[in-house]
C-alpha cells in the first residue's frame, strides 16, 4: 500500500512519513461532539503559548523543523500561521466537513503536515519521493502546478497526490461520500517518530467520535 524511494530515503535520511488509513468512515457535514473538542485544542493552545511572541512559538522543535524545511524554498510553514492566528487573534479551526476537521484539529494540536484523500480513488500503490522539478499535478483550487525541485511528494499510480510545500491536490481529495481514507503525514528532520505517531492516533481518535463503527487498516511511521 505504500512504499517509500531508496532518492527520498538518500535525500531525507533523518526525515519520517506517518500513513493512517482507516475503513467504513463517514463524512457529516457538522458533528456537535467533534466541534467540543474543537474548543478543547483551541483552549489549551492559548493556554501552551500564552504570553508568547512569534521568536518564541518559533523556537518550539517541530516549527523549527518546519520552518527549517519551508526556508530551503523560500516559503513559510502555513501552520504555524493557523496556530497564530488561533491563540492571538481568537481564530478558530474550520468548521468543515468531519474527515477533513478531524485532519485539521489534529494538524494544529500536533503541529505536524497532513494530507487526507479518499482511499478508494487512489491508484495504489503510494510512493513517497523526492521531486526532480518537472513533475506537475491539479491543486485542490483546480489551478495546474509544476514542483519545485528536491521537495518530499507522495504520488500513486495515476499521478502526484501531495507534497510538502502546495500541498494535497484536486483528484484524490476527502468529499461528502468518502468511506475508505488515508492520512499521510510530512515530517522533516528534527520531527521524532514518536510524535508522528502520536499524531496519527490523534486523528484516528477524532474519526472515532464520529465513525465508531470505523476500522483501521494500516497506522504506521517509515523512515
Amino acid at each position: 500500500m505504500f512504499e517509500v524511494t531508496s532518492a527520498w530515503k538518500s535525500a531525507f535520511p533523518e526525515a519520517h512519513a506517518g500513513v493512517l488509513v482507516i475503513h467504513d468512515v463517514v463524512n457529516p457535514a457538522h458533528h456537535p461532539e467533534l466541534e467540543k473538542h474543537k474548543t478543547e485544542i483551541e483552549e489549551q493552545l492559548r493556554a501552551q503559548f500564552s504570553g508568547q511572541d512569534r521568536a518564541a512559538m518559533s523556537a518550539h522543535s517541530i516549527l523549527q523543523a518546519y520552518n527549517a524545511y519551508y526556508k530551503r524554498f523560500k516559503k513559510s510553514y502555513h501552520v504555524q500561521l493557523q496556530l497564530e492566528s488561533i491563540v492571538w487573534k481568537e481564530k478558530s479551526i474550520p468548521s468543515v466537513s468531519a474527515l477533513v476537521q478531524a485532519m485539521f484539529m489534529a494538524e494544529v494540536k500536533n503541529m505536524l503536515l497532513t494530507a487526507g484523500h479518499d482511499l478508494d480513488v487512489l491508484q495504489l500503490p503510494l510512493t513517497l519521493d523526492v521531486s526532480k522539478g518537472t513533475e506537475s499535478y491539479q491543486l485542490m483550487r483546480g489551478d495546474e502546478q509544476v514542483l519545485k525541485a528536491d521537495d518530499m511528494m507522495i504520488s500513486d499510480k495515476v499521478g502526484i497526490i501531495s507534497n510538502i510545500i502546495y500541498g494535497p491536490d484536486k483528484r484524490t481529495q476527502i468529499t461528502s461520500d468518502t468511506r475508505n481514507v488515508v492520512f499521510t503525514v510530512y515530517a522533516p528532520s528534527g520531527i521524532h517518530e514518536q510524535a508522528v505517531m502520536s499524531h496519527l492516533k490523534d486523528i484516528q481518535k477524532y474519526v472515532m467520535v464520529f465513525a465508531p463503527q470505523s476500522q483501521v487498516e494500516l497506522l504506521n511511521v517509515y523512515g
